[in-house]
Formats: structure tokens, sequence, C-alpha cells
């Protein structure tokens, strides 16, 4: 349980597989997310947090909560810079949180989306590499330029 702007929040943590990227762009992606869980899960009873990761070939990093959710059809405009799926005097924030999760995982070479529905939740999932680029080039049997 953790205790945030005055509320007790369920937070469920599974281990994490290592992965390659800069630390402290990465510990960004997430707390991106983590915030914008904690926010989107105001008006809550009772909010949980989810962070895990799932491996099939790919690690896949998620955070998920139990909060406002969102249509997916406006799903590819969580990501765009000042794009908000929520009135400004609901949720506070600029809109550039999920830009900036966007800008980081895709330039370690991952791959970011969200799952939601509107009053049940959402998750977002994002992929980082296992590996440095130059190793997973060499694994997948290319020679280095």
């Amino acid at each position: 349980m953790i205790t945030a702007s005055g509320r007790n929040i369920e937070l469920k943590v599974s281990a994490l597989h290592p992965c390659y990227g800069e630390g402290a762009l990465i510990n960004q992606v997430f707390v991106n997310l983590i915030s914008n869980a904690i926010k989107l899960t105001a008006k809550v009873a009772h909010p949980v947090i989810t962070i895990g990761c799932t491996s099939n070939g790919v690690n896949t990093y998620f955070v998920r909560d139990n909060g406002v959710g969102f249509d997916e059809r406006y799903a590819e405009k969580l990501f765009g810079v000042f794009q908000r799926l929520h009135r400004s005097d609901e949720y506070e924030g600029t809109g550039v949180g999920l830009a900036i999760v966007h800008r980081i995982v895709t330039r370690h070479g991952g791959r970011v989306w969200a799952e939601g529905k509107p009053n049940e939740g959402a998750t977002f999932y994002f992929t980082l590499p296992t590996a440095k680029p130059d190793e997973v080039t060499a694994v997948a049997g290319e020679e280095k330029a």
C-alpha cells in the first residue's frame, strides 16, 4: 500500500526482467506511467496499480490501473504532445507525459501502446531491448557496419 495525495493506493509489483537502456530515462518512463495511474484513479474508492513484466520472446513491461480508463478508439492520441482524452479541470497535467514515454521507449528501440475501457482502467505496455543494440545485431547474425 502506498499513500499518495492523501489516498491509500494498493500497489502490486511483480519481478521485472532486466533490459538495456539509459537508467535515468527508463526511470522516467515508469515515473510518468505511475504518476498517470495515481492521477487517473483519484475517483476510485479502492485504487489498484499493478506493475509487471511478461516475456514471450521479448520483455513487455506494463503499468495497469483501475481508474477512469479511456475509449480505445482514441488510443493513438494518447502519445501525442499536448493530447488529452480528459478535460484539464478533471485531471491535472500538461499532456506531455505520455509523449515523453513514447519518445524514450522508441529511442531505445522499443514500442509502447495502451489498452483501456472507460471507467474500467487502463494498461500501458512497452518493450525494451534485453541487450545492447550491437549485441542484438550479433545475435541476429548480422555484421556491424
